[in-house]
């Protein structure tokens, strides 16, 4: 369970134009959705978002529905583990263990990152509704393969709800919206 939005933060792996345009079409409005719903989320309950981007010279950049919302800058990387980008590291907040993945694609990135991020000792979580793969079966395996190494898959409304923990306030009131919308 995400123990609460201080001691988690956020990673959006890959949402790159091409990567996008090469996805299966009723599959990737979808991710973009949870995505969006989970920036937004992040933003009001102050959660640390980062994004990368899979060599942007080749893939181009972040979708701009999502770049528009994401704080900074994206960080460039090569390697397919967000940490062996020369970067990321330096950019994760230490005090927070809770690692939470979105992007593209599930059975590269978002599997070698958790697994990397895991075996650094971090709590890594993938949802499972803001993630995706060009081919389902990949995508299907990389879900089972990340739950037999203890990553925690979850979903958009899980995470936002476990972050407010209580049906009450203007937090609640705003992510409610986000949700409904």
């Amino acid at each position: 369970m995400i123990n609460d939005q201080l001691l988690s933060q956020i990673v959006f792996i890959d949402i790159q134009d091409k990567l996008v345009d090469v996805m299966p079409k009723s599959e990737i409005k979808k991710v973009i959705d949870a995505s969006t719903i989970l920036i937004q989320a992040a933003k009001i309950l102050d959660v640390p978002c980062l994004y990368t981007e899979q060599y942007p010279k080749g893939l181009g950049p972040t979708v701009k529905k999502l770049k528009s919302l994401l704080p900074n800058s994206p960080i460039e990387k090569k390697a397919f583990s967000c940490l062996d980008a020369p970067h990321l590291k330096s950019h994760l907040v230490k005090s927070r263990p809770q690692i939470i993945l979105c992007g593209l694609e599930t059975h590269i990135c978002i599997l070698q990152t958790a697994l990397a991020l895991k075996s650094s000792g971090k709590e890594v979580f993938v949802v499972e509704d803001a993630i995706l793969s060009r081919s389902n079966l990949n995508h299907q395996n990389a879900i089972h393969r990340l739950r037999s190494e203890g990553v925690v898959i979850t979903n958009t409304e899980s995470v936002v709800f476990e972050w407010l923990r209580v049906a009450e306030g203007d937090h609640f009131k705003a992510i409610v919206k986000l949700i409904k919308s």
